[in-house]
This record gives structure tokens, C-alpha cells and sequence, in this order.
């Protein structure tokens, strides 16, 4: 019987077992491909000081921290917040106890975040973060590093059809240097109308010589050819022959399309980044690029997917037969079939139903003999 006290708060819910195992699994699964490239696992503590939080992510304003849960820590009295990102927690160990650490230094992570306030298109407060970041170095090779083993884990997870999509965060700011200057005051109203894909309020904005941004986008080799054309003065070049090497390295991974003036979800990304997708998944599967530590300034490329999502379309993991222990079982021959591989339910009285608790087998004089199925 539910009780009013029973329910929830908005944007949390229960992970009951088969969609718990198809969780579980997709860690296990990516975290395994993570490893097996050299990342190392951290885990940082689920809440510290606001201040760490927010300040080790270079382009995070401290006005951000309003998106997660904040209190006064009662034994040093200063902010505490619960993490909504684990990506500036790991940042914060690579500044700290790993700087002495020889570099670039592969770190990997998983853990749950939270947000007092989520999307309508994405209400989850709650959301299982897995990711890997590569730091000391901002290189191609490391960008092609990242997105590899970002399509590497989602297959590995049992996910199809995976898409990257490629975008450049920093391409107005680079733009507007020289090639098509904006005064300062114009770049955030850029910035907007091309998020939004918006011709005329582009215009409005003062950024008329940016509307070709608006026509460079598709599948890759068509956008990237219509975004050179755009950089008559070679302002983009270094990066656009950097998006040719990562798509290269990619090959037939996975889909790949362009999206050069997509800044949300790279609010901190600096001159790359990238979304994805799998079939199936209507939002996001993840997404990464390159950025800066603020504090060292050191150089990072990563990634974070989100294993909730993941789970909505990954397969069920076969579950491993159970054998019902009856009372006085032999320990020995239960142990013997666990190291096998078998799960075992120890009974616990007389006359309970086995096939009803989950059970597939039943030990008897030493070995699992399968139960009788139910008409």
C-alpha cells in the first residue's frame, strides 16, 4: 500500500531489477573498454566545497552553481554542493593529488550526479555519469582518441547506429578576432541566433557574414566543404584539417555529420567537440570535446555518456540460472555451482515455492536438477 510519504520528489524515480541489470551492465560493459585503453578509474566524493565545483571548469560561471543542491557544511561552516558534473571533480585531482603524475593521464569515472532543476525535454534530476578524460595534451590524436573510445564503449553497451556529430565552440570567438569582426558586445547575440538557426535575427544581430555558418551543416564531407568556403582567410584552417584527421580516424565506426555552430551542452568545450547518438535513443547518448582546467590552464579532452539513457535501449542481459537451496543443502556443492557461474536462493522454510521466487533448478543429492514448469 503506497503511502502519501512513499512518493518521490519530481525528476527522481526507482531503477527496479531488470532495468537495474540492464544499467549495471552497460557500466561494467564501458567501463571494461575504458580500462582496457589505459584509463584508470577515480572516484570523487558525491558532494565538496561549491567553490571547487564550480571553479575548476574553465567558461563555468559561478552563477551556474544555482543548478545544484547547496548547504552549509556544519564542520567547516563554508558551501558544500552536491556534484551535478563529475568532469570538474576529476579536473580537481589532476590539479591536485595527480600533478606530479606523468602526463597526458588517462582517468576514467562513474558515479551519480544531480540538478535541482532539469529540461522538459530531459526532466531526470538525477543521472548516472561514466566518462574518461585525457589530460596534458590538445592534440587531434587525442581528440581522435576520445571519440573512438566514446564509440567503442557505446558498442560495447549493445547500442546500434551510432552518429557522431562534430561542432567547433569556439568558432564565433575565433571568427570574430579577424576574419568577420564583431564588437564584444555582439559576439553573445551571434552566438544566439545561430543556436537557434535564426537568418534574420542573425542579421539584426550584425552578423550577416556569418550566415553561411547557418548552411554548413550535414553529413560530414558536404558541411566541411561548405565551411572552408566560408574561411577565405584562412582563419579556420588549422581546425577544420583537425576535423578531417578525427573524421579519418573514425572511418566507418560510425555516422558522422557537422554541426559547426552547435554550442549547447559545450559551454566550457573549447576548439572541439562532439554529441552522440544511437539508433533507438531520442536524446543524446553523450558527449565530449576539448577544454581547459581552469586553475592550471592544463589542456583536457574527454567524454561523458549517460548510462540512464543508455539502459532505455540496451539489451537485457541474459540472467544466470538460479538454484533453489533447500534447508540443509550441502554447502559445499552450492559453492561449487556459484564459482560456475549459477546464482543460488537459500531457502529459508519448508514449502516454499521455488519457481515462484525466480528459481530455474533445484539442488538435489549434490547437483541442479531443472524445477517443472508451470502449464
Amino acid at each position: 500500500m503506497t503511502k502519501p510519504n512513499d512518493l518521490l520528489p519530481e525528476g527522481l524515480e526507482d531503477r527496479l531489477p531488470l532495468e537495474a541489470a540492464r544499467i549495471t551492465a552497460a557500466m561494467r560493459a564501458c567501463l571494461d573498454v575504458l580500462g582496457q585503453h589505459g584509463y584508470d578509474r577515480v572516484r570523487p566524493p558525491l558532494l565538496e566545497f561549491e567553490a571547487s565545483l564550480v571553479g575548476r571548469m574553465a567558461g563555468v560561471s559561478v552563477g551556474e552553481a544555482s543548478a545544484m543542491f547547496r548547504f552549509v557544511d556544519p564542520a567547516s561552516l563554508r558551501t558544500l554542493a552536491l556534484r551535478s558534473d563529475m568532469t570538474p571533480q576529476v579536473g580537481r585531482i589532476a590539479a591536485t593529488s595527480l600533478a606530479a603524475a606523468p602526463r597526458p593521464l588517462r582517468l576514467a569515472y562513474c558515479g551519480d550526479t544531480v540538478v535541482i532543476k532539469a529540461s522538459q525535454l530531459d526532466p531526470a534530476r538525477e543521472r548516472l555519469q561514466l566518462g574518461a578524460e585525457l589530460i596534458g595534451t590538445d592534440s587531434v590524436a587525442a581528440a581522435s582518441e576520445a571519440v573512438m573510445l566514446a564509440i567503442e564503449a557505446l558498442k560495447a553497451a549493445g547500442l546500434t547506429g551510432i552518429s557522431v556529430d562534430f561542432t567547433l565552440p569556439d568558432l564565433v570567438d575565433t571568427l570574430a578576432e579577424k576574419a568577420f569582426p564583431l564588437a564584444p558586445d555582439q559576439i553573445a547575440a551571434v552566438r544566439r541566433e545561430l543556436d537557434t538557426k535564426d537568418a534574420g535575427g542573425l542579421r539584426e544581430a550584425g552578423g550577416a557574414a556569418y550566415l553561411p555558418l547557418l548552411y554548413a551543416t550535414g553529413p560530414f564531407e558536404g558541411a566541411l566543404a561548405a565551411l572552408r568556403a566560408v574561411d577565405a582567410g584562412g582563419a579556420l584552417k588549422s581546425r577544420l584539417d583537425g576535423l578531417e584527421a578525427i573524421a579519418a580516424a573514425v572511418g566507418d565506426a560510425a555516422r558522422i555529420t557537422l554541426d559547426p555552430t552547435e554550442r549547447h551542452g559545450f559551454e566550457y568545450q573549447s576548439w572541439f567537440g562532439f554529441t552522440l547518438y544511437a539508433d533507438g535513443l531520442r536524446r543524446a547518448a553523450g558527449r565530449g570535446g576539448t577544454y581547459r582546467i581552469a586553475g592550471t590552464d592544463e589542456a583536457a579532452t574527454g567524454f561523458t555518456l549517460y548510462l540512464d539513457r543508455l539502459a532505455d535501449i540496451a539489451p537485457q542481459p541474459e540472467a544466470a540460472r538460479m538454484v533453489y537451496l533447500p534447508l540443509g543443502h550441502e554447502r559445499g556443492a552450492a559453492a561449487a555451482l556459484r564459482a560456475e557461474g549459477w546464482r543460488t536462493l537459500a531457502g529459508l522454510a519448508d514449502g516454499e515455492d521455488a519457481l515462484a521466487l525466480g528459481c530455474t533448478h533445484i539442488l538435489k543429492d549434490g547437483v541442479a536438477q531443472e524445477l517443472g514448469k508451470r502449464g
